[in-house]
């Protein structure tokens, strides 16, 4: 059977690591062409070099991208474009938590505008440019492809529900994010470009697990999870081919949570998880 990204062509951004690395080989194993884009072109090469191997009936071009220069946004978006023919998902993910965001009274300046460049104004580039490329998409039926496209911007439950764990740069960040992908997905509806955040909750990877670098961060955390674990960022990439996929025709502007039932949650479930994490394909 033919993938459900079959002849299709993705960007995803911070595909080095993470979420994006999941993304990247869950997208490519679906059928879909795909821009690895990351500041570290290292790591995405890496994953180049894997899709290669496992799917080699697909194309994975690594590009180094600053999703914080907004050229160097548009020269991947045209790079994916000259390569692959079209554009039909872009999935902005790549994001920075710094490890000195606080509170209001603690943050610096410096680490609220890094914060902003990288997580709010890349997404806002990403789209932008995602947009154009997007609409001179044309439906081509018997190679299952459509007019318009997808984007996926990667939020994050902290948009949703307050912490008192702060890290309010980041918060703020991707608050900004849900706001800005509703009222895209309402301004692009009819140009069948969908617009959907995805908002993972607290996952063992490497930008989290830096972030929580003792056990007593950890536990601060854990004690409030329904299901007593970390997620995994395989979870996520799961939640991203959905809405990058046809099976979310109907679906724009929605906040997409992947988060355990954190976000729905007042007093946990007692007992050990009965869920083991799932294996990841990286």
């Amino acid at each position: 059977m033919p993938g459900r990204l079959q002849n299709k062509s993705a960007i995803i951004t911070g595909a080095g690591s993470g979420i994006g690395l999941e993304t990247s080989l869950l997208f490519a194993s679906e059928g879909a062409n795909v821009l690895l884009v990351d500041v570290n072109v290292k790591a995405a090469e890496s994953v180049a070099a894997l899709i290669a191997t496992r799917y080699p009936n697909v194309r994975a071009i690594a590009v180094k991208t600053d999703v914080g220069v907004e050229k160097e946004i548009k020269d991947a978006v045209d790079l994916a474009v000259k390569e692959f023919g079209r554009l039909d998902i872009m999935f902005n993910n790549a994001g920075i938590m710094h490890p000195k965001d606080d509170h209001a009274l603690n943050t610096e300046e410096k680490i609220w505008d890094l914060t902003m460049q990288i997580n709010v104004k890349g997404v806002w580039w990403g789209s932008k440019y995602a947009i154009l490329a997007m609409r001179e998409n044309k439906p081509d039926p018997e190679r299952g492809l459509t007019q318009g496209g997808s984007v996926v911007n990667t939020a994050s439950f902290v948009a949703i529900m307050g912490a008192a764990t702060p890290q309010l740069a980041y918060t703020a960040s991707k608050g900004a994010v849900l706001a800005m992908t509703r009222e895209l997905a309402m301004v692009h509806a009819r140009e069948g470009i969908r617009f959907n955040s995805i908002c993972p909750g607290p996952l063992k990877t490497p930008l989290l697990m830096d972030f929580l670098n003792t056990a007593e961060k950890r536990d601060r955390r854990l004690v409030h999870l329904p299901m007593g674990r970390f997620g995994e960022a395989v979870e996520i990439a799961k939640g991203a081919l959905f809405l990058a996929s046809d099976d979310s025709s109907y679906v724009t502007g929605t906040d997409f949570k992947v988060d355990g039932g954190l976000t729905s949650c007042y007093v946990t479930p007692i007992g050990e998880p009965l869920l083991p994490p799932p294996s990841s394909l990286a």
